[in-house]
């Protein structure tokens, strides 16, 4: 059995009187991919935020390669090993794609020279070394997302956290993006993604966990989920009507 690179332990987060995340456990074992899904209002981008930096946990713990990470701020993980992309793309769209991943790479590799070439072969990977002198506001949205993907992998992380990569993109970016996050997972990076279109979902990943409102409903293989009665009446159900 592979070692857990992530642990999230009872976790809960409160805003105000508002439990938005209530009693989550999980573990992501390493070159899984585990998809997080559930309803709008969930929870998925708080345990995001939470696993990533940006909220520390009310109560519970995040331990990433046997390391309690709560509340440890995002330009700390991801100098350990943890990339991140954004549900909204969040480009320096005056600059060029090549420059969007420079200034990545710079948390690993401090001088310039040693960053634009790591920059180049995470483009090459990616698919956009072709597009690298285009403003990233130019990018379509497909390019963006993937430009987002990029940013992320710039950073070499061990555990990539993927929000909604596939959501909006025409089927043709949709199954280039989905063949991206599979060249990924064969690298040996571990991948926790959010995504609301099924079909992506249950195809790519290995488990999957289920949320909703704040309150972890299942968690397993994604055709035990998809028959899962909670489930269904939570989320699929309304795909299956």
């Amino acid at each position: 059995m592979p070692e857990a690179i992530l642990k999230v332990k009872d976790v809960v987060k409160t805003f105000g009187g508002l439990r938005a995340i209530n009693g989550v456990s999980f573990e992501l074992f390493e070159g899984e991919v585990l998809g997080l899904i559930g309803p709008n209002g969930a929870g998925k981008t708080t345990i995001f935020n939470v696993i990533s930096g940006y909220y520390a946990p009310t109560e519970g713990s995040i331990h990433y390669k046997g390391r309690d990470i709560s509340g440890v701020p995002p330009y700390k993980l991801a100098t350990v090993g943890i990339g991140r992309t954004f549900q909204v793309v969040r480009p320096f769209p005056g600059l060029s794609a090549l420059d969007n991943v420079i200034i990545a790479g710079l948390c690993r590799y401090p001088k310039r020279r040693a960053a634009e070439k790591h920059a180049w072969s995470v483009l090459e990977f990616t698919g956009l070394a072709d597009q690298a002198f285009k403003s990233a506001a130019s990018l379509t949205l497909g390019g963006r997302k993937r430009l987002e993907i990029s940013k992320a992998l710039a950073l070499e992380p061990n555990l990539l956290l993927l929000d909604e990569v596939v959501a909006g993109l025409n089927p043709a970016e949709a199954d280039k993006t989905v063949e991206l996050i599979m060249k990924i997972k064969a690298r040996g990076i571990s991948i926790l993604i959010v995504e609301h279109i099924m079909r992506v979902i249950m195809n790519i990943s290995d488990r999957v966990v289920v949320l909703n409102f704040g309150q972890q409903i299942a968690l397993g293989k994604p055709a035990d989920v998809a028959e899962d009665p909670m489930v269904i009446q939570a989320y699929l159900g309304e795909e299956a009507a």
